[in-house]
């Protein structure tokens, strides 16, 4: 089965930005942490994991200069309208490579392990994946091709409203690591 890691980098960081109004939209990404940008550590346990393709959706930040060689970086144009859009760029692309699923991260969650992204592509059941921490669902998530279509287009909840709803597609698997979602200055300066 072809599965891809998509990193979802849309988003403007509104609350990350909030206490610098002078910031541009996205800086939150490109701030960097422990010697480099927040993405990057996004994305190197999802490349380390080494699963069929990488992909990294960008939109209100330009994020060529930190995607590594061999990824692909995908623009999401529509970006101010949710995190469903930059999902639903990354699902395209997927369906339009073949591959039959995704594995999602998101690029201000910087603690996720190797390990969690390999366990999740390879868990069997589906055909939504949930990693959890301490019983609590997180990321990465794994999403089968045939719920693709199922998933909304807009707004700011990706496979959470389909799960919500849907509770007979998910599956969890246990998995270790920090699920610290920086959304603010905040946030990065105690995961630094």
């Amino acid at each position: 089965m072809s599965v891809a890691a998509v990193i979802l980098g849309g988003g403007a960081g509104t609350r990350f930005n909030r206490d610098h109004r002078d910031a541009s939209p996205g800086a939150k990404l490109l701030a960097k942490t422990r010697g480099k940008p927040l993405i990057a550590w996004a994305i190197a346990p999802a490349l380390e994991a080494e699963l069929d393709e990488l992909i990294v959706v960008s939109g209100a930040v330009d994020l060529s200069g930190v995607v590594p060689d061999g990824a692909t970086l995908l623009h999401n144009e529509d970006w101010a309208r949710g995190q469903a859009t930059s999902l639903r760029v990354g699902l395209d692309w997927c369906a339009r490579q073949g591959h039959l699923s995704a594995v999602i991260g998101l690029g201000d969650l910087p603690g996720l392990t190797v390990e969690a992204w390999r366990t999740v592509a390879a868990a069997p059941g589906g055909p939504m994946v949930f990693a959890t921490y301490y019983g609590q669902r997180g990321h990465p998530v794994r999403l089968d091709a045939e719920i693709w279509s199922l998933l909304p287009i807009s707004g700011d909840e990706g496979a959470r409203s389909l799960a919500n709803r849907r509770p007979e597609l998910v599956t969890e698997v246990a998995c270790e690591g920090v699920t610290a979602d920086i959304d603010t200055q905040e946030d990065l300066r105690r995961w630094s």
